[in-house]
């Protein structure tokens, strides 16, 4: 399968794929210790998910557990993020998300998957990058595929699949997600 410039491909039983198994073992342990917290303990969410990234967080940073992802390493957060329950990051492509992002319950964010032809799905991972810019609201049960970026001031409706960059100061929505209008950078 070939890749552009922005893919990250993983083949099964490398060096590569071996410290990926690595990266997700560690990420379990964290996020179970993390998913035990009480919601109002911030301190303590704060303090896992700035091991589980290996980055501080901000005192702004928010996040409700449940959490769940693939590694953590690969996570950037900007300042004043809010992350609600039951979010979903799989980051072996790279997730980066600006400042001021809110971030609503049972939201997937995948950067990884398997190639399509069935006779590869077994052979390799595949990974593309996320980046969400200032401002961003991705709402409840939206769901981002690697490759994307969400632009600045952008809102991402309910239950919405994105698998194409989404212009600044816009609304999406849909399955796949399609513009529904502007909004005002106000």
């Amino acid at each position: 399968m070939p890749a552009d410039d922005h893919t990250r491909l993983i083949r099964s039983r490398t060096p590569e794929s071996a410290a990926m198994v690595a990266s997700v073992k560690r990420a379990m342990t964290i996020t179970c210790a993390l998913n035990r917290l009480a919601f109002d303990d911030a301190a303590g969410i704060r303090a896992l998910f700035s091991e589980l990234i290996g980055r501080e967080v901000d005192d702004g940073f928010s996040l409700i557990p449940p959490f769940y992802t693939t590694g953590g390493e690969e996570i950037r957060i900007g300042r004043n993020v809010f992350i609600n329950q039951n979010c979903t990051m799989y980051d072996l492509g790279g997730i980066d998300i600006g400042d001021d992002v809110l971030i609503g319950p049972n939201v997937s964010i995948i950067t990884s998957g398997h190639p399509l032809e069935p006779a590869q799905r077994r052979a390799c991972v595949t990974a593309k990058p996320i980046a969400i810019e200032r401002n961003v609201w991705i709402a409840a049960g939206a769901t981002l595929i690697g490759g994307v970026t969400v632009g600045e001031n952008a809102v991402v409706a309910a239950g919405s699949v994105v698998t194409r960059d989404v212009p600044a100061n816009t609304l999406v929505g849909g399955n796949p997600a399609r513009v529904i209008r502007s909004i005002s950078k106000g």
